[in-house]
């Protein structure tokens, strides 16, 4: 690799082989130049980003001086003209080349520990990356996410590494059936123990498919480390029953209802994704008794009918609900693919075949339809209004399915609710991307304020 960073322990930069010694660095902000942009994903920012980073109280005028010696020094320590490229308004590092740094590495290596439950994993990746991150720079606002991202990391590491024998990623869970009052057989399961976490049923789920799906398999691992994590199958998916007369959004609140008094739950927090927060959201302003808090994740209390524009917009919609009706249960992916890519736009082609496989077997194509179907006229921007349960609402910036635009508008409309945006362009947030583990903080940290 020509260019290595590390910024996990001492701050060391490494060129062509050749280690840039530290007597180099005789500025401090020409080292914290790099670092910064080595902490971007395409190592590259405008100069405005890394004027209010490195010197927040000067202007863009006043900080220019600043950065374009602190880019000479970087470029002398470095022994590379290249190092630093300020062009069209933007400062890069090392355009050029192939750079490899040592806290996303770290980030990629922990996510695949955690997700795959291996104490051993875990093991090895604190050793791998043993030391604290941006020691250098503990009072730096700018260094302050990362080295909080790593910490938790970091623990949860730790945790899995020390875990006893039943918490170490052999997580078992327990299928259930229970009957709602129109007849309909409902499969749920639950996993894990601690305090009881519900969650609403989602988009074509399959309780026993999605246990061992990479898909999903690291959500409901770390959602069952700390909770007793209920979910279910609504009807017409998975192992509750397909053939239903009614299918429509008041039978899926219906199943909620159903599954959490099967389960004996009285008081419990709610977790909704996608067209479950929907859901979550009128249980819980009809219930307000029974949700002691609510999580949201890729919400809309609008469906793609009801927020269309115009005639185009619906006619996407209709199009999507067709191409279910004919294609879903055909050998060939062709067409379901067309909603795996706005899921996980940056899926692995395992992940992508996977999810393929997951929606082909978690229902029938005249289903599939159905849910897009009722989906798309989705309304619950009235009941949202009636909740009282705190709430918090999560949503990444570039989500192809519900826009970014609704989950605010969710958050807006719920009176106690607290918004968090993140970086990403997925709907279903991948194991091994900086996102998930921002999502699982804020939850952990949102739910814990339920047990204190």
């Amino acid at each position: 690799m020509p260019v290595q960073i590390s910024l996990i322990g001492p701050f060391r930069v490494s060129v062509d082989d050749r280690p840039v010694p530290d007597a180099s660095w005789v500025r401090k902000d020409a080292a914290g130049l790099v670092k910064v942009l080595a902490l971007s994903s395409a190592r590259r920012l405008h100069r405005e980003q890394v004027v209010d980073l490195l010197w927040p109280d000067l202007t863009l005028d006043e900080a220019a001086p600043r950065l374009h010696k602190a880019a000479h020094y970087a470029r002398r320590a470095t022994g590379r003209a290249d190092a630093i490229v300020l062009r069209h308004e933007m400062v890069s590092l090392f355009p050029d080349e192939a750079v490899e740094v040592d806290v996303p590495a770290f980030e990629a290596a922990a996510a695949s520990a955690l997700a795959e439950g291996s104490p051993a994993a875990a093991e090895k990746v604190l050793e791998a990356f043993a030391g604290e991150p941006l020691p250098d720079d503990l009072y730096a606002e700018w260094a302050g996410e990362v080295r909080e991202r790593c910490a938790a990391l970091r623990s949860r590491l730790v945790d899995l590494a020390r875990a006893p024998s039943y918490e170490r990623g052999r997580l078992e869970q327990q299928i259930r059936f229970c009957r709602t009052r129109d007849g309909v057989t409902l499969a749920y399961a639950t996993s894990g123990t601690g305090p009881p976490l519900v969650k609403a049923a989602n988009w074509l789920t399959h309780i026993d498919h999605d246990w061992r799906s990479p898909v999903w398999r690291h959500w409901l691992l770390e959602l069952s480390r700390r909770h007793r994590l209920v979910r279910y199958d609504e009807r017409g998916c998975g192992l509750s029953d397909w053939d239903v007369e009614s299918a429509d959004f008041e039978s899926w609140v219906t199943d909620l209802e159903t599954v959490v008094d099967e389960a004996g739950l009285d008081r419990f927090p709610l977790l909704g994704i996608s067209q479950g927060a929907a859901v979550a959201v009128v249980y819980a302003a009809r219930h307000p008794g029974r949700v002691t808090r609510m999580v949201l994740y890729g919400s809309y209390p609008q469906g793609r009918l009801v927020r269309a524009r115009d005639e185009a917009d619906r006619r996407v919609h209709e199009v999507q609900v067709e191409l279910a009706r004919l294609g879903w249960g055909t050998d060939s992916p062709a067409f379901r693919q067309v909603f795996t890519s706005e899921f996980m736009p940056e899926g692995s082609r395992e992940l992508w075949d996977a999810f393929n496989e997951l929606q082909r077997s978690s229902t029938s194509p005249e289903n599939a339809a159905r849910v897009l179907s009722v989906t798309g006229g989705v309304d619950v921007t009235a009941e949202a209004r009636q909740v009282r349960a705190p709430t918090l609402v999560l949503h990444a910036r570039g989500d192809q399915r519900p826009p970014f635009e609704q989950g605010r508008l969710m958050a807006s409309l719920i009176p106690d609710s607290r918004f968090v945006a993140l970086e990403s362009v997925n709907h279903i947030l991948l194991a091994d991307e900086p996102a998930w583990q921002v999502f699982l903080g804020e939850v952990e940290t949102f739910l814990a304020e339920d047990c204190d």
